[in-house]
C-alpha cells in the first residue's frame, strides 16, 4: 500500500469517527464521509469495502491505542504489582474517557461486537497477552502466588469488566460496589500479591 493510500485510509477513519461521536454510527452513511472528504462515495469504497469494514477501522484504532498504552506500561522495569495497578487503572481511565459521556460511541462499540466480533475478539486476546506477561513475570519473581497465569489473567479481566467495557461503564455507575482502586486492590490480594514487592 503506497503512502497516499494509507493517508487516504487513515483520513477516511478520522472523519468516520467524527461522524460516529457527532451523529452516530447508524445515522452516519458512507456518502456523509465521502461529502465530507470531498470525494465519491465509490472512491470511499475503494478502500474500504462496506461501512461495517469502516467501523472495525475505528474499533481498531481505538482499541489499538489502548493496547500501545497498556503495553508499555507492562514492560517497564518495575514490580508486577505495580505494573498491573497502573495496566488496570490506566484500561479504566481510558475507556471511561472515551465512552462514559458519549452515548453514540456505546452505539459504535455495540455494532462492532454484534457485526465484528472478531476484531473484538482479537482486542481481547492481545490485552489478555498483555496482563498474562506481567502475571506470570510476577509469579516467576515470587511476587504472586497465583500459579496458573492463564487463569489468573482471565480472572482479573472478568473482575475488572464493570469498570473497563464501553458499554458496561454507564449501565454500571450507579450501582453500589467497590471502586475502581477497591477493586483493584482486591485482585492484588486474590494474586496473592507479597506486600514487600509492592
Amino acid at each position: 500500500m503506497s503512502t497516499v493510500e494509507r493517508d487516504t485510509r487513515h483520513d477516511i477513519i478520522d472523519v468516520a469517527e467524527r461522524f460516529f461521536r457527532q451523529i452516530g454510527y447508524q445515522k452516519t452513511t458512507v456518502a456523509d464521509i465521502a461529502k465530507s472528504l470531498r470525494m465519491s462515495p465509490a472512491n470511499v469504497y475503494r478502500f474500504f469495502d462496506s461501512k461495517k469494514a469502516i467501523n472495525e477501522a475505528v474499533a481498531e484504532r481505538s482499541m489499538s491505542e489502548l493496547e500501545a498504552t497498556v503495553a508499555a506500561i507492562a514492560a517497564e522495569k518495575r514490580p508486577a504489582s505495580e505494573r498491573l495497578r497502573d495496566i488496570l487503572s490506566a484500561t479504566c481511565r481510558i475507556n471511561a474517557a472515551r465512552y462514559l459521556d458519549n452515548h453514540r460511541l456505546h452505539e459504535m462499540v455495540a455494532c462492532a461486537m454484534e457485526e465484528s466480533w472478531d476484531v473484538v475478539r482479537g482486542h481481547i486476546e492481545r490485552y489478555d497477552a498483555i496482563l498474562r506477561s506481567v502475571v506470570a513475570d510476577g509469579i516467576a519473581r515470587g511476587e504472586f502466588t497465583a500459579r496458573d497465569p492463564v487463569t489468573a489473567t482471565h480472572c482479573v479481566r472478568m473482575a475488572m469488566l464493570r469498570f473497563c467495557h464501553p458499554l458496561l461503564l454507564a449501565q454500571c455507575a450507579e450501582l453500589p460496589g467497590p471502586t475502581v482502586e477497591e477493586m483493584i486492590d482486591f485482585i492484588l490480594a486474590g494474586l496473592g500479591a507479597v506486600r514487600s514487592a509492592a
